[in-house]
């Protein structure tokens, strides 16, 4: 199969990834320290945790990235699950 090429937008949809990344970020973070119950209800959290994964991996595959779990770098912050 051949590779991807590059596209003028690469850098582009990499800065969104980054941005989509870190709003991943801070719903994980949410998620560990239980402030998410200030701001939402179990299944309102859980519908944005699960609609920030999808735009994470939606502008990984706009940049060329891997998508999904196979994406996460051994430094980045791996979900955990949410406390209740």
């Amino acid at each position: 199969m051949s590779e991807r090429q590059a596209s003028p937008y690469d850098s582009v949809a990499r800065r969104w990834l980054a941005l989509a990344e870190r709003r991943q970020a801070h719903f994980i973070e949410l998620a560990d320290s239980g402030r998410w119950r200030l701001y939402f209800s179990r299944d309102r959290f859980d519908s944005e945790v699960r609609k920030a994964a999808a735009l994470r991996d939606q502008w990984a595959r706009l940049a060329g990235l891997p998508a999904g779990d196979d994406a996460l770098d051994d430094e980045a912050p791996r979900p955990r699950s949410v406390r209740r």
